[in-house]
């Protein structure tokens, strides 16, 4: 599979994805002993693309507001509660 953007992640449309192509956000195993920054990575690498992944056979994709958090705040507000 050839490597995209975060922007070509960020444009997938949900409906034209094969569900069974995406990562089950269950299955992502992040080491809290890890850095942040570690944990980001780690947490990117596991997950393939950060804007859609599925929880069992339902496909999400998540967007944010224009002007709002963005996909770093939010990957690095969730590790910190790791």
């Amino acid at each position: 599979m050839r490597e995209m953007t975060l922007e070509q992640m960020k444009n997938v449309d949900i409906r034209t994805v094969d569900p069974a192509s995406l990562t089950d956000i269950r299955d992502i195993q992040v080491n809290p002993g890890q850095s942040k920054e570690e944990r980001m990575r780690d947490f990117v690498r596991q997950i393939g693309n950060p804007y859609c992944f599925r929880v069992g056979n339902v496909a999400v994709k998540v967007s944010f507001a224009e002007g709002g958090a963005t996909l770093e705040d939010r990957l690095e507000s969730l590790m910190m509660k790791l």
